[in-house]
């Protein structure tokens, strides 16, 4: 991480350096510009800038080379409008259920009490919808730093049930507060019949309406060439909508224009055809839980 612009930016790959806005899908860039000549003069090598435009702005406004990336977004007015309107019988029904069952949710204060629970979640199993949870593992520290980022344009809410954090999610919003995005929503799979995930969603929409944040953003809507799973599942039937934006690809060096036109700067798994993405897919799903099942069986 590195800071440029009064920007935290991120530089990730081994041979092709590509350098991206820190939290990319909820804090975007107002003026690309200074930091392309930031990245440029760094003593890191910076092969090439990528960035994102806000909901707000669906039109291509720079010359830099463009393509496609969507977001899930939310448009919002006020909470009854989305719980009456926008919704359908079926999210209602799974948000009065986690109420009928004992879950409460409510904003949290950052503490190292919230923490403990955090850890406890994201520790509770390795594989998380078929595939490797990148946070199962990790001590206190380490989960206390990163959950630390952005405590000034943020806010936790918790999910409870006899004071028991079962579920929580991060809201993080932009500068001008145009939007602000579920940084993650994660819930203990042992209490999952308690659905406290829609109603962290439902608490997130109530959240935003009331600070008169237009836009709440779920991360992606469509993940390169993958169908509809459960989790795209859940965002469309909480009314969130496919918005597609452009995304900027700013080469700054030969190696970076070279990777630009060979096409190299995109992921493996968006070169590769559908159907065999399809089957590997499911090859790693079975992997992770049968590697999951036999770590269980050996504690």
């Amino acid at each position: 991480m590195i800071e440029v612009a009064g920007k935290q930016i991120q530089i990730r790959g081994s041979l092709l350096k590509v350098a991206r806005l820190d939290a990319e899908k909820f804090l975007f860039v107002d003026d690309p510009a200074p930091i392309i000549d930031g990245l440029k003069k760094s003593s890191k090598r910076v092969d090439m800038f990528t960035f994102l435009q806000k909901v707000t702005e669906r039109s291509p406004k720079y010359a830099y080379p463009v393509e496609w990336d969507n977001l899930a977004v939310l448009p919002i007015s006020t909470f009854d409008n989305w719980w009456n309107k926008q919704i359908g019988f079926k999210a209602r029904n799974k948000a009065k259920q986690a109420e009928k069952r004992g879950v409460v949710t409510r904003e949290v204060p950052f503490s190292e009490e919230l923490v403990r629970g955090i850890c406890d979640i994201y520790n509770e199993t390795p594989v998380r919808q078929g595939r490797k949870f990148p946070h199962f593992g990790k001590d206190f520290k380490t989960i206390y730093e990163e959950e630390a980022t952005y405590l000034d344009r943020s806010v936790f809410l918790g999910a409870y049930v006899n004071d028991r954090l079962i579920g929580f999610t991060k809201i993080l919003w932009d500068s001008d507060r145009s939007q602000a995005g579920l940084l993650n929503i994660v819930s203990l799979i042992e209490e999952r019949d308690k659905v406290p995930n829609n109603a962290l969603v439902a608490q997130a929409v109530r959240f935003c309406a009331e600070q008169q944040i237009p836009y709440l953003v779920y991360s992606n809507f469509a993940y390169g060439k993958r169908k509809s799973d459960s989790l795209s599942d859940f965002k469309e039937r909480n009314a969130f909508e496919r918005v597609d934006l452009p995304r900027y690809y700013v080469p700054l060096t030969a190696l970076g224009w070279s990777a630009y036109k060979l096409g190299l700067h995109k992921k493996i798994a968006d070169r590769i055809p559908e159907n065999l993405i399809l089957k590997l897919r499911d090859l790693r799903s079975s992997w992770y839980q049968r590697s999951a099942n036999y770590a269980q069986e050996r504690t």
